[in-house]
Protein backbone atom coordinates (compact mmCIF):
# COMPACT_ATOMS: atom_id res chain seq x y z
CA UNK A 1 0.00 0.00 0.00
CA UNK A 2 1.42 3.36 -1.03
CA UNK A 3 0.50 6.41 1.08
CA UNK A 4 1.31 10.13 0.94
CA UNK A 5 1.74 12.81 3.59
CA UNK A 6 2.49 16.49 3.23
CA UNK A 7 4.33 18.19 6.05
CA UNK A 8 7.50 19.83 7.29
CA UNK A 9 10.83 18.15 7.99
CA UNK A 10 11.19 18.68 11.75
CA UNK A 11 14.46 16.81 12.23
CA UNK A 12 16.99 14.70 10.32
CA UNK A 13 18.86 11.98 12.17
CA UNK A 14 22.37 10.75 11.34
CA UNK A 15 23.01 8.48 8.37
CA UNK A 16 23.53 4.84 9.40
CA UNK A 17 25.71 2.54 7.28
CA UNK A 18 26.72 -1.06 7.41
CA UNK A 19 27.47 -4.21 5.48
CA UNK A 20 25.22 -7.23 5.11
CA UNK A 21 25.38 -10.44 3.13
CA UNK A 22 24.04 -8.47 0.14
CA UNK A 23 26.66 -5.72 0.41
CA UNK A 24 26.91 -2.20 1.80
CA UNK A 25 23.77 -0.36 2.89
CA UNK A 26 22.85 3.08 4.16
CA UNK A 27 19.75 4.39 5.89
CA UNK A 28 18.63 7.72 7.33
CA UNK A 29 15.67 8.52 9.54
CA UNK A 30 13.85 11.83 9.64
CA UNK A 31 10.89 13.28 11.52
CA UNK A 32 7.99 14.61 9.46
CA UNK A 33 5.56 16.96 11.18
CA UNK A 34 2.11 17.25 9.65
CA UNK A 35 -1.20 18.75 10.71
CA UNK A 36 -3.90 16.35 11.84
CA UNK A 37 -6.96 18.26 12.93
CA UNK A 38 -6.01 21.08 15.29
CA UNK A 39 -2.74 19.56 16.48
CA UNK A 40 0.61 18.88 14.79
CA UNK A 41 1.63 15.23 14.64
CA UNK A 42 5.12 13.82 14.13
CA UNK A 43 6.14 10.56 12.53
CA UNK A 44 9.57 8.97 12.18
CA UNK A 45 10.23 7.87 8.60
CA UNK A 46 13.29 6.41 6.94
CA UNK A 47 14.93 6.16 3.55
CA UNK A 48 17.02 3.15 2.50
CA UNK A 49 19.80 3.15 -0.06
CA UNK A 50 22.49 5.59 -1.01
CA UNK A 51 20.37 7.25 -3.73
CA UNK A 52 17.42 7.84 -1.38
CA UNK A 53 19.74 9.25 1.32
CA UNK A 54 21.09 11.69 -1.32
CA UNK A 55 17.48 12.64 -2.21
CA UNK A 56 16.75 13.43 1.45
CA UNK A 57 19.97 15.43 1.68
CA UNK A 58 18.50 17.96 -0.80
CA UNK A 59 16.02 19.10 1.87
CA UNK A 60 16.73 21.01 5.07
CA UNK A 61 14.96 21.06 8.42
CA UNK A 62 11.89 23.28 8.02
CA UNK A 63 11.30 22.49 4.32
CA UNK A 64 7.74 21.58 3.36
CA UNK A 65 7.65 18.29 1.47
CA UNK A 66 5.29 15.65 0.15
CA UNK A 67 6.44 12.13 1.06
CA UNK A 68 5.25 8.93 -0.60
CA UNK A 69 5.82 5.94 1.68
CA UNK A 70 4.95 2.33 2.47
CA UNK A 71 4.10 0.77 5.83
CA UNK A 72 5.35 -2.66 6.82
CA UNK A 73 5.61 -4.59 10.08
CA UNK A 74 7.67 -7.62 11.07
CA UNK A 75 7.89 -9.79 14.15
CA UNK A 76 11.13 -10.57 16.01
CA UNK A 77 11.22 -12.54 19.25
CA UNK A 78 7.57 -11.90 19.99
CA UNK A 79 7.73 -8.14 19.38
CA UNK A 80 6.42 -6.30 16.36
CA UNK A 81 8.36 -3.54 14.60
CA UNK A 82 6.75 -1.16 12.12
CA UNK A 83 8.72 0.48 9.33
CA UNK A 84 7.61 3.70 7.60
CA UNK A 85 9.80 3.73 4.50
CA UNK A 86 9.76 6.80 2.24
CA UNK A 87 10.35 6.04 -1.43
CA UNK A 88 9.75 9.52 -2.89
CA UNK A 89 10.29 12.98 -1.42
CA UNK A 90 9.36 16.10 -3.35
CA UNK A 91 8.63 19.74 -2.53
CA UNK A 92 5.10 20.32 -1.24
CA UNK A 93 2.78 21.61 -3.93
CA UNK A 94 4.86 20.11 -6.78
CA UNK A 95 2.90 18.68 -9.72
CA UNK A 96 2.12 15.01 -9.24
CA UNK A 97 3.14 13.93 -12.74
CA UNK A 98 5.90 15.45 -14.76
CA UNK A 99 5.41 16.09 -18.46
CA UNK A 100 7.24 13.71 -20.77
CA UNK A 101 10.04 15.29 -22.78
CA UNK A 102 9.05 16.26 -26.33
CA UNK A 103 9.79 13.93 -29.20
CA UNK A 104 13.13 14.57 -30.83
CA UNK A 105 13.02 17.00 -33.73
CA UNK A 106 9.70 18.68 -32.83
CA UNK A 107 9.40 21.84 -30.79
CA UNK A 108 6.22 21.67 -28.67
CA UNK A 109 6.77 25.14 -27.27
CA UNK A 110 5.70 26.82 -30.49
CA UNK A 111 1.98 27.23 -31.00
CA UNK A 112 0.31 25.01 -33.57
CA UNK A 113 -0.72 26.58 -36.86
CA UNK A 114 -4.44 27.16 -37.19
CA UNK A 115 -5.94 25.25 -40.11
CA UNK A 116 -7.96 27.27 -42.57
CA UNK A 117 -9.68 25.97 -45.65
CA UNK A 118 -8.08 26.93 -48.94
CA UNK A 119 -9.64 29.99 -50.45
CA UNK A 120 -11.18 30.05 -53.91
CA UNK A 121 -12.70 26.53 -53.86
CA UNK A 122 -16.20 26.17 -52.40
CA UNK A 123 -16.93 23.53 -49.80
CA UNK A 124 -18.52 20.41 -51.40
CA UNK A 125 -22.22 19.84 -50.72
CA UNK A 126 -24.57 16.85 -50.91
CA UNK A 127 -25.44 17.83 -54.50
CA UNK A 128 -21.81 17.28 -55.49
CA UNK A 129 -21.95 13.57 -54.53
CA UNK A 130 -22.44 11.05 -57.36
CA UNK A 131 -26.01 9.86 -57.88
CA UNK A 132 -26.73 6.42 -56.50
CA UNK A 133 -27.84 3.69 -58.86
CA UNK A 134 -31.01 1.76 -58.06
CA UNK A 135 -29.53 -1.70 -58.90
CA UNK A 136 -26.78 -1.26 -56.30
CA UNK A 137 -27.89 -3.16 -53.17
CA UNK A 138 -24.68 -2.77 -51.23
CA UNK A 139 -25.08 -0.77 -48.01
CA UNK A 140 -21.88 1.20 -48.64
Amino acid sequence: MALELEGRIARKLNVQTGTSARGAWSKQEFILEYQEGNFPTQICMNVWGEDKVRDLDKYQVGDKVKVSFNLSSREFNGRWYTDVRAWRIEPAGAPQYQQAPPAQGYDYTQSAAVYSAPTGAPMPSVDDLPASESDDDLPF
